[in-house]
């Protein structure tokens, strides 16, 4: 095991006691109303031996929910729920922060609890198809949001911020990845605006840029993070000038002194070196296509501060016990990944209970 892994890392106002992060990850067990569920709380306070726990993405709104059974962080009761979550992390050592993630088009009216359509940057319907409760169907055409509807979702982001951080959060993250919805207003087929927030770069990264600075003012520069994900074609989201629209981002994000930017990326090094030159911030680097081996490099050459690793994580909930001691890992049950009850959730042997 490299060494600078187990070293402790100021992250914002976070002190993390080594350097192996979980990734958010979408597990759709969360209840009907978007409330956590004593069953989440286990989950995670399961896994607080990692260096930090990044959440699954959090809806900040009705319009925010794409899946069933993802949470929400914008009512009384979303903030009770995450509270218990909060709590039995703490409780177990660990640090925890939530990720806000607004799906926009990715969505369909039966997973929402107004039955709305979805919106988006501009009305262009996105490929494939949606899992509800009914079966699955063709994504809708969204609506396209106004000006005025962007600034009331970034309020929305502004108020489930704060909401996070009353439920116990130690920050928050800010999902402009995956092909969601400020993925969507980076995109060159999802965005078609011709006002301040399409056509050129600096118009089209205007919406996540704000996104951040709102989260950040609300609950300090210093426990906000945002995520990227660079060519990443999920969600049907085509990138023009990849290198320029993400040089461009890195550095107005930069200039915001947020806590970190996690970056998702599964292609060669050549882009995460290139955007670790414009971003003088602590990185949390996802290189999920790549062996953990060669992940764990990332931090002992200095690519990256730290790893967020989401499948391992998943799998062994003592993962850093087992990297530490050079113990085997379980193998993932990917049939088991969304939705369902405590298999493949809670059942993960450690390895005390496997000597057992």
């Amino acid at each position: 095991m490299t060494s600078n892994v187990w070293k402790p890392l100021d992250v914002g106002a976070l002190r993390l006691p080594h350097r192996l992060v979980m990734a958010p990850m979408t597990r759709a067990r969360s209840g009907s109303d978007g409330v956590p569920t004593p069953m989440n709380a286990e989950y995670y306070a399961q896994r607080a031996s990692m260096a930090l726990i990044i959440t699954e993405g959090t809806q900040p709104s009705d319009d925010g929910q794409g899946y069933p059974l993802t949470p929400g962080i914008y009512r009384d009761d979303h903030i009770a729920g995450w509270r218990r979550v909060t709590g039995a992390v703490h409780e177990n050592g660990g640090l925890i922060v939530i990720q806000l993630m607004h799906v926009g088009r990715i969505s369909h009216p039966s997973n929402t609890p107004h039955g709305r359509q979805p919106v988006a940057p501009s009305p262009v319907r996105p490929a494939g198809k949606m899992f509800t409760e009914g079966g699955m169907f063709e994504m809708p055409e969204p609506r396209e949001l106004s000006a005025k509807d962007i600034a009331v979702i970034v309020d929305e982001h502004r108020r489930a911020a704060a909401a996070a951080m009353e439920a116990g959060a130690d920050g928050v993250e800010v999902h402009a990845g995956n092909g969601y919805l400020a993925h969507q207003f980076l995109s060159s087929n999802a965005n078609l605006r011709d006002d301040d927030y399409g056509g050129s770069v600096q118009r089209r990264i205007r919406f996540t840029v704000e996104l951040a600075d709102a989260v950040a003012e609300e609950i300090g520069r210093d426990r906000t993070g945002v995520v990227i994900s660079p060519t990443n074609t999920l969600n049907d989201i085509v990138e023009e000038e990849v290198e320029v629209l993400y040089g461009v981002l890195t550095r107005a994000l930069s200039s915001l002194r947020l806590a970190y930017l996690h970056l998702n990326y599964k292609g060669d090094g050549d882009l995460v070196e290139y955007i670790r030159l414009h971003w003088p911030g602590v990185l949390l680097l996802n290189r999920g296509n790549a062996d953990l081996e060669i992940r764990l490099l990332d931090v002992e050459t200095g690519l990256a501060d730290a790893i967020t690793v989401g499948t391992h994580a998943l799998a062994n909930p003592d993962l850093v016990a087992r990297l530490r001691s050079g113990a085997p890992l379980n193998e993932a049950d990917r049939a088991t990944f969304y939705g369902g009850d405590e298999r493949g959730y809670l059942d993960y042997p450690t390895l005390q209970q496997a000597s057992r």
